[in-house]
């Protein structure tokens, strides 16, 4: 079985086969794929699907490039949604992002640090976005293990170096490999996630982006995450069953999958 932990099932292009998408899922060996919003309304949506369909679960947040355009009030329904609905299991996507010029700086640490307290103030893990600002994010992770001792969190899609995959492990983060890892010129990030511990992987898609290496130029779905770990065995040098069972039970531990 597998997780695919970080999906978008709410964007335009799965609107006309959402349920064949997710049955493909099903048949690659999916047990859950959790749906994650970047703004008011795709967070609503993410726990829309997620209450429609079993196989999704939730998390809820804004993206840093989209803090820019939150209206007022958008905040105050992310954490609705966080407080009220069951099938929301985690608070993200936030983070910080110096590679796209969206929203200010300052305003995405802001953000940032409102998703943190509200994922440790409802005991829920929070997914970290992370482009060009690996420094800066593991600055306000070590305030927050500082403050409050190991982070639940993910650093999603990893693509950082390895003293930054270190420095998020040394404070209780899992990492999160995604088809990236498969693209003939990510041999140095291949090498990082050699290093990272089995009791700490975790596999997603980003779908619909960020197709693995056998699918690539086509639309990304949570079924193909098992290219992704299909290659994870292959650096680890263990069996793909392995891989699976790592990151299968990292992810429930971490989502708190159990009985949603």
């Amino acid at each position: 079985m597998l997780i695919d932990t970080h999906s978008h099932l709410f964007d335009d292009r799965f609107k006309k086969d959402l349920p064949a998408v997710l049955e493909r899922a099903v048949a690659a060996g999916l047990e859950r794929v959790m749906c994650l919003g970047i703004d008011r309304e795709s967070s609503r949506d993410s726990v829309a699907i997620a209450n429609q369909y079993p196989l999704v679960v939730a998390a809820v947040g804004i993206q840093p490039n989209s803090v820019a355009e939150a209206k007022p009030g958008d905040w105050h329904e992310v954490v609705r949604l966080a407080e009220t609905e069951p099938r929301v299991v985690a608070i993200g996507e936030t983070g910080l992002d110096r590679y796209w010029d969206k929203t200010p700086f300052a305003q995405q640490l802001e953000f940032f640090d409102r998703h943190i307290e509200l994922a440790r103030r409802l005991n829920k893990p929070f997914v970290i976005h992370c482009r060009e600002a690996e420094a800066d994010v593991v600055d306000v992770l070590r305030r927050a293990f500082a403050t409050h001792g190991p982070v639940r969190a993910v650093m999603h899609s990893f693509s950082g170096d390895l003293a930054t995959a270190l420095g998020c492990l040394e404070m209780g983060l899992f990492v999160s490999f995604a088809g990236m890892l498969t693209y003939p010129n990510a041999q140095s990030l291949r090498d990082v996630a050699k290093a990272v511990p089995l009791d700490r992987l975790l596999v997603e898609t980003d779908c619909p982006y960020l197709a693995p290496q056998p699918v690539r130029g086509k639309r990304n779905e949570p079924a193909y995450v098992a290219h992704t770990a299909t290659l994870l065995a292959q650096l680890k040098g263990v069996s793909v069953a392995e891989i699976e069972n790592a990151t299968t039970q990292n992810a429930r531990t971490l989502l708190g999958l159990a009985g949603v």
